[in-house]
């Protein structure tokens, strides 16, 4: 038996067949534009944060930014600060008291505090008063007032005598200051009091409004929330005084102005009145 050549491990069929490479398949750049002329179009018209495209080729949006918080309720819920540092005695003082119950059942109110600011802001006099009788109610709800405020206090008439000094000659600035003198059994000229509870701009529907309310509109500050402290309110009646005080003291001068010459006028027709009444008597000298 003849010897076979040795074999190339390679088919016959194999060696006449050629090998073609496999083209790797071109990737095409998407571009909206490429695809449809309608679509760039519309792509121009919306907003430039706008993405058209598939979903895995959005950006990923970014959270929305937390609101900034209301400057109106940030300051409305801030406590009133003088604005300056100056302590001294202003042209015009604010007075605000606090009173406690006395007599039967608590039912007459009695001076317990008294407080006054200058036209800053600032205190110039608070002091704590020993009513002249037993305190029944101390209505510390709203006074805060306390049997401990008591063994600090000044008697009243000491109290009394220091607050007429002090507000002798000056602007008087506060909310329903007739109950104010009212307890210091004090009286002040009409023509130098400025009280926001009377100004007629700052009444709704010709009613009086709360110093409370006014605070919240005028200066947007929240008092009075719990307990009264004379001291805010007497720098919440002084701020709200400042901020009217061009208009306010104009309407002010108006009004004297115009009750003296109805008083002029007045006068001179009572006298030519008297002097042609046959009633009156004729000295005869």
């Amino acid at each position: 038996m003849a010897a076979q050549p040795p074999s190339s491990g390679v088919p016959a069929a194999a060696g006449n067949t050629k090998r073609t490479p496999k083209r790797k398949p071109k990737t095409k750049p998407v571009a909206p534009s490429a695809l449809n002329p309608n679509w760039a179009q519309l792509q121009s018209k919306l907003p430039a944060s706008t993405f058209l495209g598939k979903r895995k080729h959005r950006p990923v949006p970014s959270p929305p930014p937390e609101p900034s918080p209301n400057p109106e309720a940030a300051e409305l819920s801030s406590k009133l600060e003088p604005t300056s540092d100056d302590t001294s005695l202003t042209k015009a003082l604010a007075l605000d008291c606090e009173m406690v119950g006395v007599g039967a059942g608590g039912s007459k109110s009695a001076l317990a505090r008294v407080t006054l600011v200058n036209s800053f802001g600032n205190v110039v006099y608070d002091e704590y008063v020993r009513p002249m009788e037993r305190i029944v109610d101390y209505r510390s709800h709203i006074s805060g007032i306390r049997p401990k405020h008591m063994n600090k206090a000044k008697d009243f008439s000491i109290v009394q005598k220091d607050v007429a000094e002090l507000i002798t000659g000056r602007v008087l600035v506060g909310h329903a200051l007739h109950h104010d003198l009212k307890v210091l059994l004090l009286g002040h000229p009409k023509k130098d009091i400025r009280d926001t509870s009377e100004y007629e701009i700052f009444r709704r529907e010709g009613k009086r409004r709360s110093l409370k309310d006014l605070a919240a509109q005028e200066l947007c500050v929240k008092i009075q929330q719990q307990e009264h402290c004379p001291i805010e309110d007497a720098r919440a009646a002084m701020f709200i005084y400042k901020k009217h005080k061009k208009s306010w003291e104009k309407n002010k001068k108006d009004q004297f102005r115009f009750k003296n010459k109805q008083k002029k006028r007045g006068n001179k027709k009572s006298a030519e009145g008297s002097e042609k009444d046959p009633n009156v008597p004729i000295v005869l000298l």
